[in-house]
């Protein structure tokens, strides 16, 4: 405290958001703009990320739903702490039975090493989003 400051500003500033809260942001922003393609933009959608099989714009639309409502839930639990282990967990889940299902069929887009880039990225985000939970879980028992 410098002889500027009042006795007890310091307890007054705001603390700097955690790395938690900045995770919850970063994958709130990363599912709502995923959902607000999909849905508005399917073909577009499965051309460039998800080559999978047949296109169907009805699935896609249904997974856009789901990316939705998981991007509304993160960003709930910017505010509300009690949210994030939960949000975080069930984020995590999706996330990982989503890369198992890349990984199964990995060899199946086209271009092949889109199947690839999606696994890997959907596991390297998987494991962020368990360090996420992890710590959200840390900082709740304080």
């Amino acid at each position: 405290m410098s002889a500027y400051e009042p006795a007890g500003s310091a307890e007054l500033q705001d603390p700097a958001p955690s790395l938690v809260t900045a995770g919850l942001i970063a994958f709130a922003v990363i599912q709502l703009a995923l959902a607000m393609w999909m849905a508005a933009s399917p073909h577009s959608f499965f051309k460039d990320v998800g080559p999978f099989g047949s296109y169907n714009p009805h699935y896609i639309r249904d997974v856009a739903s789901f990316y939705g409502a998981i991007g509304v839930g993160l960003l709930l639990a910017i505010n509300h702490p009690a949210w994030r282990v939960p949000v975080l967990a069930l984020t995590c889940l999706q996330y990982t039975l989503h890369s198992v299902n890349h990984l199964v069929d990995i060899g199946k887009a086209h271009p092949a090493w889109n199947g690839y880039f999606n696994f890997f990225s959907l596991a390297a985000a998987t494991v962020l989003l368990a360090w996420l939970w992890r710590t959200a879980a840390l900082e709740a028992r304080r």
